[in-house]
């Protein structure tokens, strides 16, 4: 399903947020390591024989995020199964997946967000770049990145060669995620009737985010809970309803959250994409959770 088939699953033991898992995703840089004081032996003492420094404190680390729930998958897994076994017909299966999906494998909208990663960086410079080019126009948008050879260029060659600046390619997991919903989001450009950069308008602009989040969200969700060990129907018609369905569910929450988000998203600066993203994101997944809740009880 897309880029889900290019894991297995999480491992139930796995932090909810792992320690490195920074607002991009991307890990911490290695401690200092710089080299002695030349006025210093090489035990630390000073070199005249004066009495030595005292101990400089260590450094002060994040604390050791604790195991999560080795189980915690088992529910959502087994729901989503169900719902692909049955060819998309049986959505209170996927109801009850993407619920227990946020509520109770990720440990809530709020957790759900912080474990985007590299989707959340990858979708604040995504959307950074096209509120630049609805105020100052593509050629620019792309100067600003030393891109503007690409000016004039068919929108899905223009959003290829924005690709190393939008998510860079880090080869973890995480970043194959965010990497793999922009590849996914340049597909789906022209059945969106985006064609054209020139003359992106800022409800274009929110599609084109809302396309992206989605495709992120989908994988995230399809990576945790394991799309290898969820059988799809053989017929590839079927299969292609299971994630189609997924996908327009995950879709409508995306869109209703950034509906709430409008007036900020009119008001976007350089320094506040960032805070905006992690925002929609939480929203999406708490209004995830409760269309979930809706269609696993047939309302």
């Amino acid at each position: 399903m897309g880029t889900s088939s290019a894991f297995g699953g999480q491992g139930g033991g796995t932090p909810l947020v792992p320690s490195w898992l920074g607002d991009d995703g991307a890990p911490p840089s290695a401690p200092d390591g710089a080299p002695p004081d030349p006025g210093q032996a090489p035990d630390g003492a000073p070199a005249d024989g004066a009495p030595p420094a005292a101990p400089t404190a260590p450094p002060v680390r994040p604390p050791v995020p604790p195991i999560a729930d080795p189980t915690r998958f088992s529910a959502a897994r087994n729901n989503f199964s169900r719902f692909a076994g049955s060819g998309g017909d049986d959505r209170r299966s996927l109801g009850r997946a993407v619920s227990h999906y946020v509520g109770s494998s990720s440990g809530g909208a709020r957790t759900a967000a912080a474990r985007m990663g590299s989707a959340r960086g990858a979708g604040s410079r995504l959307l950074g770049f096209l509120s630049d080019a609805v105020a100052r126009g593509a050629t620019e948008a792309l100067r600003s990145l030393n891109l503007d050879g690409l000016a004039g260029r068919p929108i899905e060659e223009i959003f290829l060669g924005l690709a190393d600046y939008v998510c860079p390619d880090g080869g973890s997991i995480d970043e194959g995620i965010a990497r793999e919903a922009f590849i996914e989001t340049i597909a789906d450009l022209a059945g969106a009737g985006i064609t054209d950069l020139d003359g992106l308008t800022a409800e274009q602009m929110q599609t084109v985010f809302e396309l992206y989040a989605t495709n992120a969200i989908e994988a995230r969700l399809c990576n945790d809970i394991g799309a290898r060990t969820v059988t799809l129907p053989s017929d590839s018609r079927e299969a292609a309803r299971v994630q189609a369905q997924l996908n327009d569910f995950i879709r409508r929450g995306v869109a209703d959250a950034l509906t709430t988000a409008r007036a900020a998203a009119a008001a976007l600066t350089p320094d506040r994409v960032l805070a905006f993203v992690g925002r929609v994101y939480e929203q999406a997944f708490g209004i995830l959770q409760i269309m979930g809740d809706a269609e696993a009880e047939g309302a």
